[in-house]
């Protein structure tokens, strides 16, 4: 099936997917979650392939690491589909009631967007998260996702899409590209008319790509160069805990610490002992001249650091000037979606909540918990750091747009 026939059969489905009651949704998601439990061992198979031939290739050990199914992150899809059938269904809510002197009765309702076409790359698990999100919030979905994990991507899209028809949802409804060239990723880009809305999920090249190519609406997600800042008001255990959990939990994810800033006047007592755990942790750290003044052995920072999504266990570390300047230097350098403020200060937290420009800021938390499932949307369709439509996870209501239902009785202009 070529890309524009596979856009009007989605095109078809959305049509019908806008009236599917809640209870079909719901029915067909958790047949998805049950299928991806039972077929674990064709899901894996697939999966080992995918990571065999990436081996092959040489690949970043963080790359491979977001490309690996196993038991616990099959459940886990598994588990979201069912927290997603779980929620309130969003479609036909009334956001707004109107009743104007002529006597028009005007209702502000949320429908689905329609037709959501979804670029991403090495991460299998965003099939199962996207197919649960558009489906119940009444969309269809087009998938394309990287070569690298075509064998994994194919299989879980099988399985889901069968599922959710015995469920009751319509043919069509859920899509894959199995074609991964650049030529077809132009031409879905471009699918005006088709597709409704364009959702990159990837790192910094794939998505200014889509950004730049695309003539389709696009909702932008975000790379994360994301910070904590500990400052001189803060607990000093849990500084150090927060600060190299952001970093060492999960590093290839976009809600990772890439860069830790420590207020000048605790660097001196803070620094060996939150670098020592991260040394240990086997975390290659790059530091400012007054971070090396400290810790002689930590490699120098570049310039370039400071703006480097590193997705691995590397850590740019930098002394600031109290919150100011923590400020100033998330404003510059930050991608606007996760930064955190360690302090027990309540003026240096409502300060840097306020004046800090992300989706997501945090006082005394991880940045590690910026995430669909966390926030209590089952799961997310990608994480938004541009200010138009989406900010942050974006789970349910986010894949919905609105529409005015209006009801006379023979009234004219």
């Amino acid at each position: 099936m070529d890309l524009r026939e596979m856009g009007l059969k989605a095109r078809e489905a959305a049509i019908q997917m806008g009236a599917v009651p809640a209870a079909v949704k719901n029915r067909a998601l958790m047949n998805m979650a049950q299928a991806l439990r039972d077929s674990e061992e064709r899901i894996l198979a697939a999966n080992r392939e995918d990571l065999e031939k990436a081996s092959r290739k040489g690949v970043k050990a963080s790359f491979l690491e977001r490309l690996t199914l196993n038991g616990a992150r099959i459940q886990g899809m598994a588990q979201g589909l069912e927290e997603v059938a779980a929620l309130a269904d969003p479609v036909g809510e009334v956001l707004e009631r109107i009743e104007r002197p002529n006597g028009l009765r005007i209702r502000r309702v949320r429908v689905p967007l329609g037709v959501i076409g979804i670029i991403y790359e090495s991460r299998p698990n965003v099939t199962a998260d996207a197919a649960g999100l558009c489906l119940k919030s009444g969309n269809a979905v087009i998938l394309r996702g990287g070569s690298d994990a075509i064998g994994s991507n194919t299989i879980l899209t099988d399985i889901l899409s069968r599922a959710a028809q015995e469920g009751g949802l319509p043919e069509g409804c859920l899509n894959l590209v199995t074609d991964t060239s650049r030529e077809t990723a132009a031409e879905m880009m471009r699918l005006n008319g088709l597709i409704d809305v364009l959702i990159p999920r990837g790192g910094k090249g794939l998505i200014h790509s889509v950004v730049e190519q695309a003539t389709v609406p696009v909702i932008q997600t975000g790379d994360g160069v994301c910070h904590v800042y500990v400052d001189r008001g803060c607990d000093f255990d849990m500084g150090v805990k927060i600060a190299v959990s952001a970093k060492i939990s999960r590093p290839s994810v976009c809600n990772s610490a890439e860069t830790l800033l420590v207020d000048e006047a605790i660097a001196g007592e803070f620094l060996p002992v939150c670098l020592g755990k991260l040394r240990e942790a086997g975390v290659e750290i790059r530091g400012c001249e007054k971070t090396r003044a400290v810790c002689p052995w930590v490699n120098a920072a570049e310039e370039a650091d400071w703006d480097t999504e590193y997705n691995d266990l590397i850590y740019s570390v930098r002394v600031v000037d109290g919150v100011n300047e923590a400020i100033r230097h998330i404003n510059a350098h930050g991608t606007r979606h996760s930064e955190a403020i360690i302090t027990q200060d309540p003026a240096a937290a409502n300060l840097f909540q306020q004046m800090v420009d992300a989706a997501a800021v945090y006082v005394n938390a991880s940045t590690r918990f910026t995430d669909g499932g966390e926030f209590g949307f089952g799961a997310e369709i990608g994480i938004s750091n541009q200010k138009l439509h989406a900010r942050g996870p974006m789970g349910l209501r986010e894949l919905t747009t609105y529409k005015y239902l209006i009801d006379g009785n023979g009234q004219v202009r």
